[in-house]
Formats: structure tokens, C-alpha cells, sequence
């Protein structure tokens, strides 16, 4: 089964490199290869001024695009001055360069359509005809006439004015439908945003969560318009608090006009959902949008939105719906190439501490068990061929990059990997001094050492999510190679190493316990006294060839060796309890048979078979 796996990402990742852009080492953070830094200057309108809430707002943003662009390890940190500097691994694309500097912009348009976020089959299915060929063979196919279907979809309206914001005859032109049908809100690289659409047509877009797509009508508000959004719990009509998150918005002077015009249009469409709904754009993508409560016109320029909202998604909303309240553009103070901070000298020494780490455990692996140590050898090997192969495929799915401390996370694994060997060693070990065959010490060994081992690796990767989730940057690179490999640990012990012993248990070397094997019961310190089940001990060496299951099952009387339970020394030391209370009543059994005399029989005893008592002469 490992194999297989095994085998499944090699052949993938070859595969990869052949038709895609895969190849056979990962990709490096921005500590180990270098990249592209920009530095963002904001720009406030309206002499406005720029506060750190607001570039915090701004960094969200563009780590969001980033992210969704499929770049990992990026950096995006602010400086003084309210500076924002991005720092992307790697050589990236023009396109992401280009997302990060875009300015993002709050919107309000007009709901017209909403689809599933998948793309829309409007393949026509064609009609049944008579087939030329039952009634003429010989008749030549039609010659193809160019199709209209291949003509790119005409983006006129279909009227000169449009009646309204929400007059889908006139922004629903064939090239947007055809847009529409196209669009695939299900692929990540449709979710980056940055893309703000021509305010005075309409726009198709995806939801930010990618849940559903949109056509949408012309800009209508602003996000400038807004002066405050704040998240909590509703108010009652009776004036008391409810207990749903609501989000409350408020506009300014202008903005409450035109919200006003919005909501008074929108009532009208109240019998035609989806037209009766207004969505929120920010960056591109529909963060909300919510219909109108049927007869309610908002006049004064405050509108709750209401929902299936919790506390941290209300807040959200909020923090979105307030990055509106200023609008910001940036200018881009400087682009240039960087160095890595530490470079290919640093993730030498890494690599070369890894090496000399795994050197330890396998030098001590040889040491202290011997030829029982290539099992550790062959596992260690196993377990660096999966995590090797599973961080390259990463790599190239999910754009991961290995950072300095990624690698740190991959050296410590082997001391992890390793414990857990040793203590499944050390348990069959155990079995072996007890007096058990090596089979019998091994399904036993095993029973003992696998709760061990998961409760180890349950704590290991607890601390791996707990760091990755609280830890940022960097961090959160050892922090997943830490979790990676705990996991992989688990697979490679259940799936490798036990079964690995299982068969090794068999073979003739280890299984008579070779004195190089190092399972020899004899240079464990194992006793002569062997405890072979049901309370019954044997002593002497184990005959060759003979397991003690055997021994055990056959009958009483049919046991060359005799059943003494023999102390080691004379004592009771290296016997386990049960053979103690075996050897006890052995020893008291023999100390009443000794102290009787022999030709002195009691008066009360009882006279032999076969004899009468005689007279005296």
C-alpha cells in the first residue's frame, strides 16, 4: 500500500514535469531564493488623512489577491510613514505584480442576474434530422459554412437609454451573457480581484467567497460615501437589544441621497429577485448582497444589513464596508530585485545539520541494535521519500515554498521519526528478557508500543496546528513541516515498519537471535526460567526449533523438560510475578517431601499394600 502511494506521487510529479510546469526540487521562499520587492506609498483624496487602521485594511487586501494568485511566503509588512512593502519569492508575473499595484475601490450596482458559480453549458442540443446517408450514400458531407456561433458576441445594447440602473435589456448585452456563462467562480485565479470594471457599464464578477457569479448593473454609490460601518447585535422595535449580528452603515450627505433613490427604485422590483437586491463590490468581488425588506425606503442614509451573520463574520463585513470610508490609491516608490536574506549558503549548512543528524541516529541505531537498525535505516529512507515527494508536488499544485525554517521543521522530524522506532524496539526487547519467542515478542511489543507512539505524535501535531495557527510568517513554514511529518511518521510505523518486523521475526537470523541481530535473549539478559502461559514456567535453554506456543500447548505428561519453576541465582530476581508464585509453591512442595524421614513413618500412617503386620521373635 506505501508503495503504491509512493509510487503514485513519483509518477505524478514526473508526469508534471514532462506536460506542466513541474519539476523535481520545490520551490524556495523569499529567505533562501530571493525576489521582487515593492514598496507602496498611500495616496488619501480629499486631503483625508491615512491612519493604520486603514493600511491595515489595504495589507488585508493585497495579501488576499496575493494569496488567491497562488504565490506563497509572500511579505507584507507596513513601514513608517504608512508605507506598505510587498515582497514576493521568487520571479513573479507580471499579473500578480500588477494586482499588488492596483488600488481597491468600494462600489454599490444594482443586482440584475446570479448563477451558480460554475460555468453554464449553452451548447445548443441539436435536432434530430434525416440522415443524408440512408437515402444517398454517395452524397457528399455539406461543405461548413462559417457559424455565427464563432463571431464574438456583440456588445451593443439593445436600446439607446436605459430606463434605469436595473434595465437588464440594456446592460445585458450578448457579450456579457457570454461572459457570464463563462466565468468559473470555482477557480482561484477568478477570486484575486483588483479588477474594478468600467463604473458606467455593467460588471461580471464572482462572490468573495466564491458561492456564486454576478451581472451587475452601473456604480451607483460610492464607497467613499461611507462614514462609518460597525458590527453588534440588532435593536428591538421596543428599543431593547435582540440577539443577531447585524451590520449597520452609515452615509454621508450625498451618499444618503443617492442611497435613498436606490432603495426607492429597488422597492419597485420587489416581485423580480434578484433586481431587488444591491451589491457590495470591493476589489472586484461581491462581499454582500442583500434584497430590501419589502416597503421600507431608507431615507436618513442608515441601513442595517441582517442575515445568517456570527459575530466574527458581521465584524468583517464591517471592516470591509469601512475600508470604503477612505479611499486610497497608491503610488509605487520603488520596484527591485532582492537577494535572499540568507541564501544558498544557509540552506547548505541546513541540509548539511540535517545530514549529520540522520548520520547520529543511524550510527546509533547500529550500535545499539545492531542488525535490527537497518530496519530504522530503511524506514527513515521510506518516511524522506514521502515527505520529499509530497512537498515537491505541493510545490507545483498549491505553489507552497520551502523556507529556512521549513527545513528546521524537517531536521526535527527525524528525531521524532527515529523515538518512535526506538520505542517500538525497546518493547519487543522487553517481550524477549520476559522469555517470549521473537513472533510472540513482536505482535506483543507491538500492542504496547503503538499507543505510545500515537499519543507522541497526537501531542507533536497538536503543537504543529496551534503554532500554525497563531504563529505568522515564517513560523507557520515549521510549523506545517513539523505537522507534515508527524503524520507521516504514523504511516510509515503502521504501514512499514511493523509489518517490516513481522517478517523479519520469521527468518533464521533473527528469529533463533543471532548474536549480531540484536535480539539475542541471551545478551538481553533474558532468563533461563522461561514463563510459557497458565501459570506454568519451563526451565533450561529453549530447545532449537521449538517455540514456547508449543511447548505450551502440548500435553502434561508428554513434556520432555520438566515444569520446575527454577529461580536465576537461587533467587527470585528477572522472574516475573507470576513465575515467583510458580517457583514458591515449587519451593514449598520440595521442603515437604525433604523434611519427612524416609524409614521413620508416623504412627498414624497408614501400612503399605500388600503387607500384614507379623509377630516379634
Amino acid at each position: 500500500m506505501l508503495g503504491i502511494l509512493i509510487f503514485a506521487l513519483l509518477g505524478t510529479i514526473a508526469a508534471g514535469t514532462k506536460w506542466s510546469t513541474a519539476t523535481w526540487t520545490p520551490n524556495l521562499a523569499l529567505d533562501l531564493e530571493g525576489g521582487t520587492q515593492i514598496i507602496l506609498t498611500p495616496v488619501a483624496e480629499n486631503g483625508e488623512e491615512v491612519t493604520s487602521q486603514t493600511i491595515a485594511q489595504a495589507i488585508d487586501v493585497i495579501r488576499q489577491r496575493v494569496d488567491s494568485s497562488g504565490v506563497a511566503e509572500a511579505e507584507i509588512t507596513s513601514q513608517s510613514g504608512g508605507k506598505i512593502v510587498v515582497a514576493l519569492p521568487g520571479n513573479p508575473s507580471q499579473e500578480t505584480i500588477e494586482l499588488v499595484e492596483t488600488s481597491a475601490q468600494m462600489a454599490f450596482r444594482p443586482v440584475l442576474t446570479i448563477g451558480n458559480p460554475t460555468p453554464t453549458d449553452t451548447t445548443p442540443t441539436p435536432e434530430p434530422t434525416e440522415s443524408a446517408a440512408a437515402t444517398d450514400p454517395a452524397a457528399p458531407a455539406p461543405t461548413p459554412t462559417p457559424s455565427a456561433a464563432a463571431e464574438e458576441p456583440s456588445d451593443v445594447p439593445s436600446k439607446a437609454a436605459p430606463d434605469n440602473p436595473s434595465d437588464i435589456a440594456y446592460y445585458v448585452t450578448p457579450a456579457v451573457q457570454a461572459q457570464f456563462d463563462a466565468l468559473d467562480c470555482t477557480d482561484p485565479a477568478n477570486l484575486t480581484g483588483g479588477v474594478n470594471g468600467d463604473p458606467e457599464k455593467a460588471f461580471v464578477t464572482c462572490g468573495q467567497d466564491g458561492s456564486a457569479k454576478y451581472i451587475l448593473g452601473p456604480v451607483e454609490i460610492e464607497g467613499a460615501r461611507i462614514t462609518s460601518a460597525t458590527s453588534g447585535l440588532n435593536q428591538l422595535p421596543s428599543g431593547g437589544q435582540g440577539n443577531k449580528w447585524v451590520v449597520n452603515i452609515a452615509f454621508d450627505n450625498q451618499g444618503t441621497t443617492e442611497f435613498t433613490d436606490v432603495t426607492t427604485r429597488l422597492q419597485g422590483l420587489a416581485g423580480s429577485p434578484p433586481q431587488n437586491q444591491f451589491a457590495m463590490v470591493l476589489d472586484g468581488l461581491v462581499i454582500s448582497a442583500p434584497s430590501l425588506d419589502t416597503g421600507v425606503i431608507i431615507a436618513d442614509g442608515k441601513a442595517e444589513i441582517s442575515g445568517t451573520f456570527t459575530r466574527e463574520s458581521a465584524a468583517s463585513l464591517a471592516n470591509q464596508l469601512n475600508f470604503g470610508s477612505l479611499p486610497l490609491t497608491f503610488t509605487v516608490e520603488s520596484k527591485e530585485q532582492i537577494s535572499a536574506t540568507l541564501g544558498s549558503e544557509q540552506l547548505q549548512k541546513g541540509l548539511l545539520a540535517g545530514l549529520i543528524g540522520l548520520g547520529l541516529v543511524v550510527l546509533y541505531s547500529l550500535l545499539q541494535y545492531r542488525a535490527l537498525g537497518l530496519v530504522t535505516v530503511a524506514s527513515l529512507v521510506i518516511a524522506g521519500v514521502l515527505t520529499y515527494s509530497i512537498i515537491t508536488l505541493l510545490s507545483w499544485t498549491q505553489g507552497y515554498r520551502l523556507s529556512l525554517p521549513g527545513v528546521a521543521g524537517l531536521i526535527v522530524a527525524i528525531g521524532i521519526t527515529a523515538d518512535s522506532f526506538i520505542v517500538y524496539f525497546e518493547r519487543i526487547r522487553d517481550e524477549l528478557r520476559e522469555g517470549r519467542t521473537l513472533v510472540a515478542a513482536v505482535d506483543r511489543g507491538w500492542e504496547r508500543a503503538r499507543r505510545t507512539i500515537l499519543a507522541s505524535d497526537a501531542v507533536n501535531f497538536l503543537a504543529a496546528i496551534v503554532l500554525y495557527l497563531l504563529a505568522v510568517g515564517s513560523v507557520r513554514g515549521f510549523a506545517f513541516t513539523l505537522g507534515l511529518t508527524t503524520l507521516i511518521d504514523v504511516l510509515v510505523v503502521f504501514m512499514f515498519t511493523h509489518p517490516l518486523m513481522q517478517l523479519v521475526a520469521r527468518t533464521k537470523f533473527f528469529g533463533q537471535g543471532h548474536r549480531l541481530s540484536g535480539l539475542d535473549p541471551r545478551r538481553l539478559g533474558a532468563p533461563e526460567t522461561r514463563y510459557v502461559g497458565r501459570g506454568r514456567v519451563v526451565h533450561g535453554p529453549r530447545p532449537s526449533g521449538v517455540e514456547d506456543e508449543a511447548v505450551e500447548d502440548a500435553p502434561v505428561d508428554a513434556e520432555p523438560t520438566p515444569r520446575v519453576p527454577v529461580a536465576v541465582g537461587g533467587g527470585t530476581s528477572g522472574l516475573t510475578i507470576a513465575e515467583r508464585r510458580a517457583a514458591a509453591r515449587a519451593a514449598e512442595q520440595k521442603a515437604a517431601t525433604t523434611d519427612a524421614p524416609v524409614d521413620a513413618p508416623t504412627q498414624d500412617a497408614e501400612p503399605e499394600s500388600g503387607r500384614t503386620e507379623g509377630n516379634e521373635h
